[in-house]
């Protein structure tokens, strides 16, 4: 079986260690704790790599995240991957931060990446993982608050929450969606 991993982030230095950034962080802990690494093809960073029989073909569209339903769309097709085999990893404000969530289907919750695999790949029945950076911020400081980074006190438990989205994404592709929702959402 092969699967579609995919972390949502925008490519560039300034964008780097986001909260926005968490799909990339993920998808770059998974890539590296499997041993592979990243090329620059076509609209994303593309590695693959292997969990236990399984393909896992990991992307980091390169398209910013208002435009990574293109990335998403364009290699599901070249790699013939069916939508429920695909996972999306994006940060939501809705969740406290540190909590996982993995969910099959729902909707974009205004995110603007969701958004966008949305409209390009036919809908909302995708998996996602749901990466929760909280919702501390002043109204009307959203986007300073997602292009930010992690506080001091976020930052020493974010590699325990990469490898535990790992175990996540490791667990999803081996025993399925519903023993790893039962297993890792909280």
């Amino acid at each position: 079986m092969k699967y579609l991993i995919v972390g949502l982030g925008n490519i560039g230095p300034e964008y780097a260690n986001t909260r926005h950034n968490i799909g990339f962080n993920i998808a770059d802990t998974l890539v590296k704790e499997l041993g592979g690494s990243f090329s620059n093809l076509r609209l994303a960073y593309y590695s693959e790599v292997s969990w236990k029989g399984r393909k896992l073909h990991v992307i980091k569209p390169t398209t910013f995240m208002n435009l990574s339903g293109r990335a998403v769309n364009y290699w599901m097709h070249e790699l013939n991957i069916p939508l429920e085999n695909v996972l999306v990893i994006v940060d939501d404000l809705a969740i406290p931060f540190g909590k996982l969530r993995l969910k099959l289907k729902g909707s974009s919750a205004g995110h603007n990446g969701l958004k966008s695999i949305e409209a390009s790949c036919g809908g909302q029945n995708y998996p996602r993982l749901r990466f929760g950076v909280g919702d501390n911020f002043p109204k009307g400081r959203q986007i300073d608050y997602v292009l930010g980074h992690f506080d001091k006190e976020e930052q020493p438990e974010l590699p325990a929450l990469l490898d535990k989205s790992v175990a996540l994404i490791q667990s999803f592709v081996t025993v399925g969606p519903g023993l790893t929702m039962t297993a890792f959402n909280q």
